[in-house]
C-alpha cells in the first residue's frame, strides 16, 4: 500500500510539475484555496500554465502570486473581479482567458471527473459565451454544448484527511474542491489535519481516497477577501 503523506508542498508536487501542464486549483474566493501547494508552484519556477480555477486569488496572494510571476498563460475562470494585475495581464494581451458562468464552470469539471466529455446547457445561450459552440433543442428551447475538463494536476484544500486520502471539507471550502480532486490526473491535497484510517465516519467522507494520490498537512493564513464592517445603530 501506497504511502500518500508527504511532508511538505514542495515534496507532494515533486516529479508532478512541468512546462505548459493544466492544473485546477479549488477554493472559492480565498476560501479554502490551497495556499501551499500555490507557493511551492511558484517556488518551482514551472511556466506557461493553463490554471483552472473560479477566480484568481487576489493581487499578491492565493493564485495571484502566480499571476505576479508570470507563471500562468491562461485562465479558466468564472470571476476576475478581485485581481487588478489579472486586468492588466488581459487588457494588454500577456493573459489568455476563458470565461464560463460559474455553475456551468462547476459542472464542465464534475463531468471531466466523470468522464463525461460533453454536455448541453441553457445558460449562455445568445451571449458570447454560444459563439462557436454547438446548438440544440430541447423541448422547444435552445441549450448549447459545453465540454468536461480535466487537468494534469489538481491542487486541493481539505479539512481533513485520513491515511489513505479520504477527505472531509468544511463549508465554502466545499466549491470546486471536491470536483476538481476528480478530474485532476494527479490530486494533491493539503489539509489541516491527518487522522488516522477508520477515524473518520464514513458517511461524512465526501471525497473518496481513491482520487488522492499524495496528502499534506498544511499551514494557513485564511485571509479574508473583503472586510466588510457594519455600522451600529446610534453610532
Amino acid at each position: 500500500m501506497a504511502n500518500k503523506i508527504y511532508e511538505t508542498a514542495a515534496s507532494a508536487l515533486d516529479g508532478l510539475l512541468f512546462d505548459g501542464m493544466t492544473i485546477m486549483s479549488g477554493g472559492f474566493g480565498l476560501c479554502g484555496i490551497p495556499e501551499n501547494a500555490i507557493a511551492a508552484i511558484e517556488q518551482s519556477g514551472v511556466k506557461d500554465l493553463t490554471v483552472i480555477s473560479n477566480n484568481c486569488g487576489i493581487d499578491g496572494f492565493g493564485l495571484g502570486i502566480l499571476l505576479d510571476a508570470k507563471r500562468i498563460k491562461r485562465m479558466v475562470s468564472s470571476y476576475v473581479g478581485e485581481n487588478k494585475e489579472f486586468e492588466r495581464q488581459y487588457i494588454s494581451g500577456e493573459l489568455e482567458l476563458e470565461f464560463n458562468p460559474q455553475g456551468t464552470l462547476a459542472e464542465r469539471i464534475r463531468a471531466g471527473g466523470a468522464g463525461i466529455p460533453g454536455f448541453y446547457v441553457k445558460t449562455g445561450v445568445g451571449t458570447v459565451i454560444a459563439e462557436g459552440k454547438d446548438h440544440r433543442e430541447f423541448d422547444g428551447e435552445t441549450y448549447i454544448m459545453e465540454t468536461g475538463l480535466t487537468a494534469d494536476l489538481s491542487i486541493v484544500k481539505a479539512w481533513k484527511s485520513d491515511t489513505e486520502g479520504n477527505l472531509v471539507f468544511r463549508k465554502t471550502a466545499r466549491n470546486f474542491n471536491p470536483m476538481m480532486a476528480t478530474a485532476g490526473k494527479m490530486t494533491v491535497v493539503e489539509v489541516e489535519e491527518i487522522v488516522e484510517l477508520g477515524a473518520l465516519d464514513p458517511e461524512c467522507i465526501h471525497t473518496p481516497g481513491i482520487y488522492v494520490q499524495r496528502v499534506v498537512q498544511g499551514t494557513f493564513e485564511k485571509r479574508i477577501e473583503q472586510r466588510t464592517v457594519s455600522t451600529r445603530e446610534g453610532k
